[in-house]
């Protein structure tokens, strides 16, 4: 049990930490989160450890009043019970005054949370909470608060916010000015190889990704879920790191680890999924069965993560620009597969019941593999009547009529900051995207999350 003088010290401090402010970089979703305040509905922000979620709250209380504040990871909380909330509900009174809105940062440490966030809501209260597991969080308020929360996935900076990191301005005309095109590629070169934990874009430390990594097996992983086979999980997570956007099967992990079944790969990498370190992306078939009985690739959140387990020599340059193309659209899409027939293509976009766009990734479009990647990309637009498809390069630049069917070869580079802008960049102009951007936010039940 808390006593209520640790509590009161512990807030005090955190309060002073809070306000000192400091120099931000906006994140995107920012405007999202704050639209999202006009109900009373609690914002759940999840995603990997260090990857801007406190900093992003410390954002939001910047445009509030009237807000209290509390970060659980702080080890003087290990004994924090769910009894004490009450305690801590007093404490939060006397030194705020009468908050309306309460910021929880890491909250799923604490056993039965969900019960007293409840209470707060039901009182009227916004509640804003942060976490780094998503299975948990979801798990707990499918419980407790089906359809009365708003979950919002936070992710590494994207190269828009890596510019910004990095003071690099963009307009419609930069991709056309020497001096700025130069310094875009530059500055995507190094994304691409460093990409975008905050922290370690401040202290370029090897070092600081290699312990935020063990801490992410250990805590969210290993000790989270009581793991005894650790050396497994590390196996385990080598091999998935270095097939960065390869297909595999359970039962062809579970061989090559010598396990008896394929159940203890699927719980575990739905773990790493859980903790946001891996993602598993499924084959479209209109047919769910055949769909979860095909084969899934694997993607990381950040290329930091999979150069540190050796996925940087120059050949996987093509799957260093996949993994960034996929976890650029995870921020703005809620349904991506690949497609899989007589060729391949690297990602279709469901909106709906429809398939609206298919995408092809590769470092270079030319001789040795344009069969292949013009063939996959025209058999995923034939089979779901696209008249339009892309193929995301490292620099070519051009626009293919084939029959009725247009295909445009555009740089990574410039596709990213064309998805962050909304203006659409061509070879000749840019024009303002007239579709409206996904809505990047979840509300629903924990099977709807999962």
């Amino acid at each position: 049990m808390s006593s209520r003088e640790i509590l009161r010290h512990l807030v005090i401090q955190q309060k002073n930490q809070i306000e000192k402010g400091g120099d931000y970089i906006e994140r995107s979703i920012l405007p999202e989160v704050l639209d999202a305040f006009s109900d009373n509905r609690v914002l759940i922000l999840t995603g990997i450890r260090r990857c801007g979620k406190s900093t992003l709250l410390k954002q939001i209380m910047q445009t509030k009043t009237r807000y209290c504040y509390i970060n659980f990871e702080d080890e003087r909380l290990l004994d924090f019970r769910a009894e004490d909330f009450e305690t801590l509900n007093e404490v939060l009174f006397e030194v705020y005054g009468m908050p309306d809105i309460y910021f929880f940062d890491e909250i799923q440490n604490i056993d039965r949370f969900e019960t007293f966030v409840r209470r707060l809501q039901d009182q009227g209260k916004k509640v804003v909470i942060t976490g780094s597991n998503a299975t948990l969080l979801s798990q707990e308020f499918g419980t407790r608060l089906t359809g009365r929360y708003k979950l919002f996935e936070v992710y590494p900076f994207s190269f828009a916010e890596f510019l910004r990191f990095n003071r690099i301005g963009t307009g419609r005309d930069s991709p056309y000015l020497i001096e700025e095109r130069v310094r875009l590629i530059s500055a995507f070169e190094t994304y691409t190889q460093t990409g975008g934990m905050p922290e370690y874009l401040k202290n370029s430390d090897p070092d600081y990704i290699r312990t935020l990594y063990d801490n992410i097996l250990y805590r969210d992983i290993i000790a989270r879920y009581s793991i005894r086979r650790q050396r497994l999980v590390r196996e385990l997570v080598s091999m998935l790191a270095s097939s960065i956007s390869l297909p595999f099967t359970y039962n062809s992990l579970k061989k090559t680890l010598g396990l008896k079944n394929a159940i203890t790969v699927k719980e575990y990498i739905s773990y790493l999924s859980g903790a946001y370190l891996f993602f598993e992306l499924s084959k479209f078939d209109y047919s769910v069965k055949k769909q979860l009985n095909s084969p899934r690739k694997i993607y990381m959140i950040d290329n930091a993560f999979g150069i540190l387990n050796g996925f940087s020599c120059s050949p996987n340059t093509g799957r260093l620009l996949e993994n960034i193309v996929f976890v650029e659209l995870l921020r703005r899409e809620s349904k991506v597969y690949y497609y899989s027939g007589d060729h391949e293509c690297d990602f279709i976009i469901r909106c709906g019941r429809k398939i609206t766009r298919a995408i092809q990734v590769c470092h270079e479009l030319n001789n040795d593999n344009e069969d292949r990647e013009i063939g996959g990309l025209l058999e995923a637009m034939d089979s779901f009547g696209l008249l339009e498809g892309i193929i995301l390069t490292s620099h070519q630049e051009e626009t293919r009529k084939l029959g009725d069917s247009t295909i445009t070869l555009q740089p990574v580079w410039k596709w990213l900051i064309e998805e962050s802008t909304g203006y659409t960049i061509t070879l000749g102009h840019a024009e303002k995207d007239k579709e409206k951007t996904p809505d990047r936010s979840r509300t629903g039940t924990a099977d709807q999350l999962l």
